[in-house]
């Protein structure tokens, strides 16, 4: 699914080249999927889009069709009503509730994980057996990623700043006959 090509009726191709006004927001998804811990990997994969579109629709100026935010609201599992924008509000209740749950759950799974302690352990299964018992879906919620580091859309990662020659894949064929 792609929005690359989707324009309002009676728009030109010359209207959808020009950005997007910053200073109307039409909804909020991006701080919704952000509170809710959900990675933009995640939320390409459950909403079955390349992450660059996910990424493209979840900024609040865009003005996204309602297709588009419907398949927002499943991936995130919340009213569709939570995620289009009120400028004086922040998140609803419900929905904020629910981030803070998940987050909690994400924490202690990850406990769960790194805890050698019987003891411990056993608190920390109880604790998620309580915050499944108040939410029954927080079960297939996953532990924070412990691997790697996050990084903002600004910075690059080792392979753009490591470059190798252009042509290494040439010498190395050469050499290694």
């Amino acid at each position: 699914m792609s929005i690359a090509n989707w324009k309002m009726p009676g728009q030109t191709d010359e209207s959808t080249s020009k950005r997007p006004s910053r200073n109307v927001k039409w909804h909020k998804i991006r701080e919704v999927r952000l509170q809710q811990g959900v990675s933009l990997r995640s939320a390409s994969k459950r909403m079955q889009m390349d992450i660059c579109d996910v990424r493209e629709t979840e900024k609040p100026w865009n003005d996204i069709p309602v297709s588009i935010l419907y398949v927002w609201q499943k991936a995130l599992e919340v009213p569709a009503a939570h995620l289009l924008s009120e400028e004086e509000e922040g998140l609803s209740g419900p929905v904020l509730k629910r981030a803070r749950m998940i987050r909690l759950m994400k924490t202690a799974a990850a406990l769960k994980e790194r805890i050698e302690d019987p003891a411990l352990e056993l608190l920390v299964r109880t604790l998620i057996d309580q915050l499944i018992e108040i939410m029954p879906e927080l079960e297939t919620v996953s532990a924070w990623h412990a691997i790697g580091q996050r990084r903002s859309l600004d910075e690059c990662g080792r392979v753009a700043e490591n470059q190798l020659p252009d042509d290494w894949f040439v010498n190395a064929a050469y050499y290694s006959r």
